[in-house]
């Protein structure tokens, strides 16, 4: 069988589930492995669903057999921070003991191409709010730190082999597919936009600011708001740089500039006609005041150019999915 078959590991999840429809779309043949504990089934639009757990080597090396993968795309992780510092290894036994396994499989079957699912909490807290990809990665809390190991096992397996590597550090991801065909269902969710537009619906009493009293221009803090579509498109950049025999490379995805906590709930205020019920609490330990991508790089290596960088139709899909959920 030819070597051109997608592995998507968490691709019934929220970010999985967007780049899976898109290479769908695209013709790519893929397969999604997913054990379904965050994932839904009928989110998986294209390819096919094998139930199970990335850690599982002997499946997954029959996947890799059977279904011709030359590039696997790694989503499959656990991703809530607080539960990471309460829970560390949970957090350290799926995200990176996993990962470990994965690599090991991959390097049995010569899997060329991989594309890892990275995150901007691999940082810490900046000093100066911005991060390029050659800024100290210093993470403050489990969850950061297991990507961040998974990362140097990419790498170092890609020193040591023909493996190619893409690793994409994600900033705050946000928005549904503007169609409706897939969006974020994520149980008890954390993500700001997610939570405001559930408030907006009545699927919450209200919505916490965490600290006003940041030396940001509204005393909340910023982050860098990315589009899921946006972000989903870059997997399939990445894809196409790594065929064309690109090297190994980090990228951040976001758009550049930030948004603060206020700004936020304002716009989903705007697209819902309606205010939402905020209440102002005291800071959370480790919450960096901004935190916003210097996206230069991934411009430049891929050339990547976001269609959907405005806040408000970012949480006007985000609005439109929720309505369409019990």
């Amino acid at each position: 069988m030819a070597s051109d078959g997608i592995l998507v590991t968490g691709g019934a999840g929220y970010i999985g589930s967007h780049v899976v429809r898109q290479l769908g779309e695209a013709g790519e043949r893929v397969v999604v492995l997913d054990n379904l504990s965050t994932g839904f089934e009928d989110a998986v639009l294209h390819g096919e669903l094998v139930v199970g757990d990335t850690g599982d080597s002997d499946l997954v090396t029959r996947l890799l057999r059977e279904y011709g993968v030359g590039t696997v795309m790694h989503f499959a992780a656990h991703t809530v921070v607080p539960e990471s510092v309460t829970d560390p290894l949970k957090y350290y036994g799926n995200n990176t003991c996993s990962t470990r396994s994965l690599l090991e499989c991959c390097q049995r079957a010569a899997v060329g191409s991989f594309v890892f699912s990275s995150t901007a909490a691999v940082y810490g807290i900046p000093e100066s709010g911005m991060a390029t990809e050659e800024t100290p990665t210093v993470p403050i809390n489990p969850y950061g730190t297991s990507k961040l190991m998974s990362e140097w096992m990419l790498r170092d397996l890609s020193r040591a082999t023909r493996m190619r590597h893409v690793v994409l550090r994600y900033f705050n991801v946000a928005g549904s597919d503007p169609e409706g065909r897939v969006g974020q269902r994520t149980r008890k969710a954390t993500l700001l936009v997610k939570v405001a537009c559930e408030a907006a619906m009545g699927k919450r009493d209200r919505i916490r600011i965490f600290g006003t009293d940041y030396q940001t221009p509204d005393g909340t803090g910023v982050r860098d708001y990315i589009h899921v579509e946006d972000l989903a498109g870059a997997h399939l950049k990445a894809l196409d740089f790594l065929r064309q025999e690109g090297d190994s490379t980090t990228l951040n995805c976001g758009y550049g500039h930030g948004y603060s906590v206020r700004e936020v709930l304002h716009a989903v205020e705007r697209v819902n006609g309606a205010p939402l019920p905020v209440e102002e609490v005291a800071r959370r330990a480790g919450d960096p005041p901004m935190l916003v991508a210097n996206a230069e790089r991934i411009a430049h290596v891929l050339g990547w150019r976001p269609r959907y960088d405005d806040l408000d139709f970012i949480c006007k899909s985000s609005l439109d999915w929720e309505r369409k959920l019990p």
